[in-house]
């Protein structure tokens, strides 16, 4: 849990034209568009089985709940900042947590309690409909995970969904050891390095952009692929996992399409080095930022 305030910390002091906010908490309603009202009510009231617990892998508590509506929140607010439904688009933006891609409609799993992505999807196409006062051009979502672990809740999810494309680059013998099939799955070798995983983004990238046309991204930008990771099992160094980052922001950035990211996973031995990865992810965002503020009618 350090790392999140060591993140918050290091953007504060490093990166002032970052704008922070509090994340805001996400309604039952809200829950709602990706999860089963029943599971949403037991989490709220502690109800859950110790079995149902153990999957999500920490104990129930106030707090957990709370800061599990927050993180779902605050993936919601990035991506109607990005999209501007409310106000001017700032093309680009973040949730320093979330990612809890672990979690399906109807159970959580691996530290994972509500799917913020699946839920900031489904509100914000729900409200460029409402915005649009039709739902006959629906928003089309893609979601890139490129946390390691496959996004087996996102896939459940949307599997039925035409509207919303799931992408997972993923540690083939990774956690979860039953995984859900996504729109796109790629799966990779323990011990794969910087070379062989870019050339694996670029052809799942290449492979997304012939079959779906998304008018929002949601990136999982994980730092577990990273060589000093403890679960990762992946090889990539800063660096690698810095052109990772880019490649994304520029697939979305060359198509003109609003981009929120979540820091998803991170498991350093050393913290400070996950916190590293995601200040990298951070710059390489703020660049991709500050061109779409240049853009003719965005520049203030």
């Amino acid at each position: 849990m350090a790392k999140y305030q060591r993140l918050r910390d290091r953007v504060a002091g490093e990166l002032p034209q970052v704008r922070l906010g509090v994340a805001p908490r996400a309604s039952d309603g809200e829950l709602a568009l990706a999860h089963d009202p029943a599971y949403i009510q037991a989490v709220a009231d502690g109800t859950l089985s110790a079995a149902a617990m153990r999957e999500i892998g920490f104990p129930w508590s106030v707090e957990m709940v709370e800061r599990s509506r927050r993180s779902a929140g605050a993936t919601v607010a990035a991506a109607r900042a990005a999209l501007g439904l409310r106000a001017r688009p700032e093309g680009v933006a973040a949730n320093m947590a979330g990612g809890t891609h672990h979690a399906s409609s109807s159970k959580g799993g691996g530290f994972c309690v509500f799917n913020d992505a699946a839920i900031a999807a489904r509100l914000m196409q729900a409200e460029h409909a409402r915005l649009q006062r039709s739902d006959r051009h629906p928003l089309r979502v893609a979601v890139i995970d490129l946390d390691v672990h496959q996004g087996n809740g996102t896939a459940s999810i949307f599997s039925r969904d035409p509207s919303v494309f799931t992408l997972s680059i993923h540690g083939q013998k990774n956690f979860p050891f039953r995984k859900e099939a996504s729109d796109l799955d790629v799966d990779l070798p323990d011990g794969c390095t910087d070379a062989a995983y870019l050339q694996a983004l670029e052809q799942a990238l290449e492979e997304l952009d012939q079959r779906f046309e998304p008018g929002l991204v949601i990136y999982l930008a994980g730092a577990d692929p990273f060589e000093g990771d403890r679960l990762g099992r992946l090889s990539l160094s800063y660096d690698g996992l810095e052109a990772r980052d880019r490649r994304v922001f520029d697939w979305a950035w060359q198509r003109r399409i609003p981009l929120a990211f979540a820091m998803a996973g991170g498991y350093g031995v050393n913290i400070d080095e996950t916190v590293q990865v995601q200040m990298n992810t951070y710059r390489v965002a703020l660049g991709y930022w500050q061109r779409w503020q240049a853009l003719p009618g965005l520049a203030k």
